[in-house]
């Protein structure tokens, strides 16, 4: 994959913007099915376009010497030349995934003489087309796809959670993915605000479907201890919204909503508070990373906190900034503290991605358990959920071509972070939970 240019300062050509500024007029008077004939004549097979000029101002591009480092983002931009447009328009989204599919189909053949004499060309953007799909770019481009086609498919059948299919197709579910997954460095401003509404409108959807399901299971609960099992039989049947099974996701409501603290009742938003309000004003930053230590530790269980685990994070933690251990802990020490955190326990980006030890806290403490940990230091230092959005898209970037039973570990973890999210940072409310 190449990575090493990038698109900060560089200047649009003449023959880009030529490029750019006829596909605009395009898209602003042809059909959809016209403008991926277009886009298939110009990108894909190379010929048959009937535009001289267009093609002219293509070759140019393509002959420069630095195109191999550089085409990627002027063809994600034709892409988008088309995306934002049918993306504000539902009833054109389907051909968003005709766009997209264009990459993987095979160019065509041509024995027209007046086409041959560019050959030369052709195999060029050919060939870039090709070296297109092992770039950042596609693979945000494939990604929004699945969400685009998950959303026109009809909605989830109820035995969908059973379904073996790869990672990267369950990407619609996670909307605290979108941001990371599917814009790139060269995305433009209208892609990005796209991006965030498509964002709130899935956590929403989630949340509302989410509603609708304790709703419906407490209603259960309620006319079981009644005695009312005809009446139960009468309700409209809600389906579970993730893929956790059934007693998976009230386990994971109960643990997120309230009652976090054996005997204290204290959600984890209390918990973080209380760690607020008792860590004094103008301590040194040791002193924050200490208390910071313990409060981790305490929600870790103490037969495996007493192995590896706390020697490491003692370690990690201690290391962290250590030449500012004498100055007064600062909004700053706290923010790179906690997004240091995540490189440790989730996966660090600098290290080759690294996740070991998030994979021996889920075989240890299990998906909820771990979601729980990466919570509590979220809510004391709510800056950092970037840091850890960005984390998850790695590790879900990482996997996308696996099958979501082979990592079915990442699958429930990736389920217990949406609930998570949702009750303590969403509109969700399920307070009363705990208590029935």
């Amino acid at each position: 994959m190449k990575t090493k240019a990038t698109h900060n300062h560089r200047i649009t050509t003449a023959d880009e913007e030529f490029l750019y500024n006829h596909l605009l007029g395009c898209v602003g008077s042809e059909s959809p099915d016209v403008l991926v004939g277009r886009f298939q004549s110009l990108f894909i097979d190379g010929f048959g376009y009937p535009d001289r000029d267009v093609l002219t101002a293509l070759d140019n591009i393509l002959a420069s010497p630095e195109i191999e480092e550089y085409f990627r983002f002027v063809l994600n931009r034709c892409c988008h030349i088309f995306i934002n447009r049918w993306q504000t328009h539902p009833q054109l989204q389907p051909a968003i995934l005709n766009l997209v599919n264009l990459f993987e189909a095979e160019p065509a053949a041509t024995s027209r003489v007046s086409e041959m004499s560019r050959s030369r060309s052709m195999r060029r953007i050919r060939q870039a087309a090709k070296e297109f799909r092992e770039t950042e770019q596609y693979l945000a481009l494939r990604r929004l796809a699945r969400i685009i086609e998950s959303r026109q498919a009809a909605k989830a059948k109820p035995d969908e959670a059973d379904a073996v299919v790869p990672l990267g197709s369950l990407i619609n579910r996670y909307p605290y993915l979108y941001e990371h997954c599917l814009v790139t460095e060269d995305s433009d401003l209208q892609h990005q605000q796209i991006v965030r509404t498509m964002q709130a409108e899935a956590q929403h959807q989630f949340e509302v479907d989410l509603s609708h399901y304790v709703t419906y299971r407490m209603r259960q609960r309620q006319l079981h201890r009644l005695g009312q099992v005809q009446a139960i039989d009468r309700l409209r049947v809600i389906q579970n919204p993730t893929l956790l099974t059934d007693r998976e996701l009230v386990t994971s409501l109960k643990q997120f909503a309230r009652h976090r603290d054996p005997g204290q009742s204290l959600s984890y938003r209390d918990t973080a508070q209380r760690f607020l309000t008792n860590h004094p004003q103008g301590s040194t930053f040791r002193d924050f990373k200490a208390d910071l230590f313990d409060y981790i530790m305490a929600d870790v269980e103490p037969g495996y906190g007493q192995r590896q685990f706390k020697s490491m994070l003692h370690d990690h933690l201690f290391g962290t900034f250590s030449d500012s251990d004498n100055k007064p802990v600062d909004d700053f020490l706290r923010v790179r503290t906690c997004s240091n955190l995540f490189n440790f326990l989730v996966v660090d980006p600098n290290a080759g991605k690294q996740h070991y030890v998030f994979i021996d806290l889920i075989n240890n403490l299990g998906p909820i358990n771990t979601t729980g940990l990466l919570l509590r230091i979220l809510l004391i230092c709510q800056k950092v959920r970037p840091f850890l959005d960005r984390r998850f898209s790695l590790l879900f970037n990482h996997y996308e071509t696996a099958s979501s039973e082979a990592v079915d570990w990442l699958v429930k973890v990736l389920e217990n972070v949406n609930i998570a999210l949702s009750i303590n940072f969403g509109t969700l409310d399920l307070s009363h939970l705990g208590s029935r």
